[in-house]
């Protein structure tokens, strides 16, 4: 009976397993979807895995991949997919197009006074994303002052507005990407080998569309669909 009994539970855990397996699948499908993924080929589905298998584990993730490969709705999806979806914001950055002298502002904040045309306190996005995610695209622009001052917060979780002296806690997750070689500018010191490290923690690449022509037909209905609604076309699939 014993035997029965245990062999019994043993069927049951795996039952239990399938079906939360299945249940993430699903959801990781509908965010996708949501936040813009098309696509059934190889290279999309491994993508994907790995998209339900990083979101809830909370480390900090590099996206890697060309220009236009949907790097934002990856990290979308992430940070739909985490327990943060529900306690915080997720709050993008663009690093390629901060301003070198304001990007330390546009990360960490500002006090009054603290530089020509600082009229006010300004939040940074470490602040705006508390108990969120934050995603720093193209984090290779950002310059090597700015990256000693982002190693810290990810290291000690705190940081000063600038011009100010009150230290802030900072509960955020870092979803970072980039289109260049970061090993390389490793190598040539134009990036901190510390904060690539820091950020590298569960690296996801995402293929480009030459990777998955299988995926083109499934992206052209896509459009096909939306372009129909909005001119009120009955035009379905080509």
């Amino acid at each position: 009976v014993g035997t029965a009994v245990a062999t019994a539970r043993r069927v049951q855990a795996i039952e239990r397993d399938r079906q939360r397996l299945a249940d993430e699948n699903r959801a990781l499908r509908d965010v996708a979807r949501r936040e813009g993924f098309i696509g059934e080929s190889p290279a999309i589905e491994e993508m994907l895995e790995l998209v339900r298998r990083a979101a809830p584990t909370g480390v900090n993730v590099l996206l890697r991949g060309e220009s236009g490969v949907g790097k934002e709705l990856a990290a979308q999806a992430l940070h739909a997919l985490s327990d943060r979806a529900s306690s915080g914001a997720f709050v993008p950055l663009n690093c390629a197009a901060l301003q070198r002298d304001l990007a330390e502002s546009e990360l960490f904040g500002h006090e009054k006074g603290a530089f020509t045309d600082a009229f006010g306190r300004k939040r940074g996005v470490f602040e705006a994303a508390d108990g969120g995610t934050i995603f720093l695209d193209e984090i290779g622009s950002i310059g090597l002052d700015v990256q000693a001052n982002l190693l810290r917060v990810l290291q000690e979780k705190e940081f000063e507005r600038v011009g100010g002296t009150q230290t802030i806690k900072s509960d955020v997750r870092i979803i970072a990407a980039t289109s260049k070689n970061l090993e390389h500018a490793v190598e040539a010191e134009t990036f901190r080998g510390d904060l690539y490290y820091r950020l590298n923690v569960f690296p996801i690449y995402l293929p480009p569309l030459r990777e998955r022509k299988t995926d083109i037909l499934l992206l052209a209905d896509h459009f096909l669909e939306n372009y129909a609604k909005e001119n009120s076309k009955d035009i379905r699939r080509f």
